[in-house]
């Protein structure tokens, strides 16, 4: 089965760009509209696309939802995520038509929103994990716990999450290449889960190289800024 391609499109102060490992003070923008980034992926082929709302991840709950809507209007499934910490705050983004929500913090700090949101929407509901020196960050990547992804994953499995975002947060817009050793791990880890990377891809050699694992999707973002391909050519190496 071909590997799915998620251009991404990560919003902060309401324009589109791309953080280096997670740093909001080191953000390249690229787009005034966010909803014109998706468009351009869109319109060279993308099937899905993945936002973030950055401001959202800060502050603790979502702030680009009309944003969204607009992504949305494109007519391709949307996986959203940022800020969402609260029932509330998942219904939001669903009712805005998010094709899935990505919890971040809140997976790993309230237990019971994360039991209550895969009860209320099932495979409707991914976690992101992102891991940051070996191990989980939150908080919008500024914190660090204790946790190791082998054992984050193993304790998402067990919760019933369907899909889980992982994000090397080391490479994340750095464009030095996937981390497809420690995907390799954590797609054995995940057992029944359906595994996301992002994170690191700069090349089609970088997406070659993970397209022989049992991913559902890879996420990249600067590299398709940058141009260094186009989502045919991702596409196609997946």
């Amino acid at each position: 089965m071909a590997i799915e391609l998620y251009p991404a499109v990560d919003i902060l102060g309401g324009k589109a760009v791309r953080l280096q490992q997670g740093d909001f003070d080191r953000a390249t923008g690229y787009d005034a509209d966010p909803a014109e980034a998706a468009g351009r992926w869109v319109d060279q082929g993308a099937r899905r696309l993945h936002v973030v709302d950055l401001d959202g991840a800060r502050s603790g709950r979502p702030v680009n939802l009309d944003a969204l809507e607009r992504i949305v209007s494109l007519g391709v499934p949307v996986q959203y995520g940022g800020g969402l910490r609260s029932a509330s705050n998942v219904d939001a983004a669903i009712d805005r038509g998010a094709a899935r929500v990505v919890l971040g913090t809140a997976a790993f700090d309230d237990p019971a929103l994360l039991a209550q949101s895969v009860q209320d929407h099932a495979d409707r509901i991914a976690v992101g994990l992102d891991v940051k020196g070996g191990r989980v960050a939150v908080h919008g990547w500024q914190e660090r716990t204790d946790l190791t992804p082998e054992v984050a994953v193993a304790r998402l499995v067990e919760a019933g999450v369907a899909t889980i975002v992982y994000t090397n947060v080391d490479s994340d817009g750095m464009m030095r290449g996937a981390d497809r050793d420690g995907t390799a791990e954590l797609i054995r880890a995940a057992d029944r889960a359906r595994l996301i990377y992002s994170g690191g891809v700069g090349a089609l050699d970088d997406l070659r190289s993970l397209a022989g694992l049992d991913l559902e999707g890879v996420i990249v973002g600067k590299a398709l800024y940058e141009r260094r391909f186009t989502v045919a050519e991702a596409m196609e190496a997946l």
